[in-house]
This record gives C-alpha cells, structure tokens and sequence, in this order.
C-alpha cells in the first residue's frame, strides 16, 4: 500500500472526472492535503489520526480552562453591579432611614426602586463579604481586566483550534478518499499491464 506522501505527491496527475470542475476540487484538495502532511510530517494515516486526537485533546483542555474563568468573570461582574447599586442608591436610602416614619411611606412610594436596589445590594454584599468591612472595588476591577484579557487570549486559541479540527477533519476524509482511490484504481492497472 503506498504512504501518503507517495499518494498525495501525484497531485499533478489528474484523475478520470466528470467535469473540470471536480479535477479543480481534487486538485485543491490533494494540495492542502499534502501541504498539512508535509508541514506536520505525517506519512500514513495512524499518523494523521494521532494528530487530530492531539488536536482535540488540546481543544477540551482549552474548553476547561475557559469554563471556571467565565464563571468568575460572571461571579466579579455581579460584585461590581451589586456594589454600584449599593454606591448609587446609598444616600436615598440613608435619607429614607433618617425620616420620621409617617413621611417614610410616601417617601418610599417615590423612591421604592432605588431603595430596593440599595437593600438588595447591601444584602448580597454582606452575604460575600463574610464579616469583612472593606470592598475591594479595585481588586475586583483589576481581576476582572486580567480575566477577561485571559479569556480573551484563551478563547482565540480555542477558535483556532477549532477551525483547525474542522479543516483536518474535511482534509483527513479527503486523503482517505483519494488513498482509496489510488488503491482501487492500483489493481486496475496491474490487471492492464498483466493482460498486454
């Protein structure tokens, strides 16, 4: 059986086609074909299979290192919102507190949203601070930023990797199909050269 290398260098040779349009396939075909053998030096097909799981197994990795940094990004995301509605609607809320109670209720129909935002904010706060006092607004500001410029970097090797899958993957279907072509059409000349 050749290698192939020794199939895909034919790539000159054209094959009986139906039309000139599928000898330009083939032909563009055979040529990314050999040109991704030849840079990865791969000679036979448990070799191109090896690369592809390669590929994937570089792809998962990325998809798990993607994952925890997502749902941080999310977790700093919601500490931001929630400390800037605790900021934005703080003095609103300390003005509520301090009225007399019987202008408190028409005060609250005014201003019941923002007082809402700044409880739940106060909430939520309390509830991730565990007894600490200090936000750090800028710690989480700067994870956020180094995050997200590393999910960023993260996910465009994913893409890459990604499209370079689904690349090997139409050209590994390509070289099979031309490897069993040139093992069909093998015989048949034989079979040509035996009867002369």
């Amino acid at each position: 059986m050749p290698t192939m290398i020794s199939v895909m260098s034919n790539i000159a040779v054209g094959k009986d086609t139906n039309n000139r349009w599928q000898k330009i396939v083939n032909l563009k075909t055979r040529a990314k074909v050999l040109i991704f053998l030849q840079n990865n030096n791969i000679s036979d097909m448990s070799q191109l299979v090896n690369k592809i799981e390669s590929i994937n197994e570089e792809y998962k990795e990325l998809a798990d290192k993607i994952k925890p940094v997502e749902r941080r990004l999310v977790t700093l995301t919601q500490h931001l919102a929630q400390y800037e509605n605790y900021k934005t609607h703080k003095t609103i809320y300390d003005k509520y507190k301090q009225l007399n109670p019987k202008k408190q209720e028409a005060f609250y129909d005014k201003y019941s949203e923002k007082i809402e935002l700044f409880k739940t904010a106060q909430q939520y706060l309390t509830a991730i601070m565990n007894g600490k006092t200090t936000i750090p607004e800028k710690a989480w500001q700067a994870e956020q930023q180094k995050l997200t410029t590393y999910r960023f970097s993260l996910c465009e090797k994913y893409y890459e990797l990604k499209d370079e899958i689904r690349n090997v993957e139409l050209l590994c279907k390509g070289a099979d199909n031309i490897m069993r072509e040139e093992a069909r059409d093998t015989p048949v000349r034989k079979q040509v050269v035996e009867l002369e």
